[in-house]
């Protein structure tokens, strides 16, 4: 497909590289000239210097011909002005627009029409929610959610304490004592999936599993990993992760305190949160922190703008034993590096939307049997990818193992109703269940279709 990318950004150089990776045809448009002539040094990708938002531009971009636009510039106003023109030359074209400004979110839903927008993709709001679902299981590094939620693929590092350690693929269930599947497993920065029961789990693995989410809380138990509930939760930073967190966890009766040190910030925050704590201080002053209340909390989010600083409160968080810890990195390309680090759960703003738009444009690729979302996990080495079998899927009702998948792909869950079952030989499944596959063979599986020869 032709697609333009109006950003030069974080968001728009990771979606450049992926989506060119994937065959498609690229074209990147940006203000800054230097930023554009750098990227077209390392991209295989069309550049076009100037507005992004100016009719002139777009189409000396080839908006006319083009199947799909995705406006992420910094500016929010800027990126609907490039959608809206855009659709205004090509009616056909679909785009997607990053809104970050909290105070959009209703119109920017009511107006989509009037905007011409296919979508709107809110990086910040989706880490918030991300960030929501691994406060309510501790223990977990990373939660993916699947089936309407009825499906997980969840990530576990293992330490030298864990019951796993040295523990064999058969002798799982007597550990674990519930059905769980393991998906892929990390180990010294290369991911796979394990195909012998022989295989054995080593410390410092990062591992995926996959169950019904209703089976999560007896795995954590059974693993001794701590599992109670969370009540006091401190923010450092109070940008726009921190509102969206704070919404969410004072709708689940958290108590969250937000540690901002712009005196102006906090004061809007605390007319926009009036039921969380706001407290004026510098969250990378280490030695203040625990005058804040750092020793009561149940759990440390680093929210600020820099990595260096959530870096570095993290890891002096860890070293005090706070039960839960997670850091937002908007830079996180050196994963040997991070993973040397105890930051506890890692959450990155720019992976989590571009996953959200990669989806999209396979969709669009593959209007029959196309994926409902596309998850990459173990750094980004394996994808999981979720589907609805279509009525005149061929392989339904045929056992699995009379079905032969691709090379590197495992079906992982499949979910019937309110049922997900961890498949075995046995499984089938029907129109209109959902099926959750894992590759390693990043954009080999574009359709239901795809998944098996």
């Amino acid at each position: 497909m032709n697609i333009i990318i109006a950003g030069d950004g974080k968001v728009g150089f990771t979606l450049a590289q992926q989506l060119t990776a994937e065959g498609h045809d690229i074209t990147l448009l940006d203000s800054d000239r230097q930023v554009l002539n750098s990227s077209m040094e390392r991209l295989d990708a069309m550049g076009v210097h100037g507005n992004c938002a100016s009719m002139p531009v777009l189409l000396q971009a080839g908006v006319e011909g083009a199947d799909l636009l995705i406006a992420a510039t910094n500016a929010d106003e800027v990126n609907l002005l490039c959608c809206t023109t855009a659709h205004a030359i090509n009616p056909k074209l679909h785009t997607i627009a990053r809104i970050r400004n909290p105070e959009y979110t209703e119109q920017i839903y009511d107006l989509r029409d009037v905007f011409g927008l296919s979508m709107a993709v809110n990086p910040e709001r989706q880490a918030a929610t991300e960030i929501e679902r691994l406060l309510k299981y501790p223990g977990f590094l990373r939660r993916d959610v699947f089936a309407k939620g009825r499906s997980e693929i969840v990530e576990l590092r293992l330490d030298a304490s864990s019951k796993l350690c040295n523990v064999s693929l058969m002798e799982l269930p007597g550990v674990v004592k519930c059905r769980v599947l393991v998906c892929a497993v990390l180990r010294d920065g290369k991911a796979f999936v394990p195909n012998s029961g022989h295989f054995r789990f080593q410390e410092g693995d990062r591992i995926f599993v996959t169950a019904p989410t209703r089976e999560l809380t007896a795995l954590l138990k059974n693993l001794d990993i701590m599992t109670r509930r969370v009540r006091r939760v401190m923010l450092c930073g109070g940008g726009r992760v921190s509102y969206y967190l704070a919404t969410l966890l004072e709708k689940g009766g958290i108590s969250v305190h937000i540690l901002e040190k712009d005196p102006e910030r906090c004061r809007q925050l605390s007319e926009m949160l009036p039921d969380t704590q706001i407290v004026h201080a510098d969250a990378s002053d280490l030695e203040s922190l625990e005058s804040y209340g750092l020793s009561q909390m149940d759990a440390l989010v680093t929210l600020t703008g820099e990595d260096e600083v959530n870096m570095i409160i993290s890891l002096y968080a860890s070293s005090l034993k706070m039960p839960q810890v997670i850091t937002k990195l908007g830079h996180n390309g050196n994963r040997n590096i991070l993973d040397s680090l105890k930051l506890g759960s890692v959450i990155s703003p720019k992976d989590l939307v571009c996953n959200h738009i990669v989806r999209y444009v396979r969709a669009m690729q593959n209007q029959s049997g196309a994926a409902v979302s596309v998850h990459a996990i173990a750094d980004g080495q394996v994808e999981a990818i979720e589907f609805v079998v279509e009525k005149d899927d061929p392989n339904c009702g045929i056992p699995l193992k009379n079905l032969k998948p691709r090379a590197n792909v495992l079906v992982a869950s499949i979910t019937r109703g309110s049922q997900t079952e961890i498949p075995n030989g046995d499984s089938v499944f029907h129109a209109g269940d959902t099926v959750v596959v894992v590759t390693t063979d990043r954009g080999s599986v574009l359709r239901m279709g795809d998944v098996f020869l």
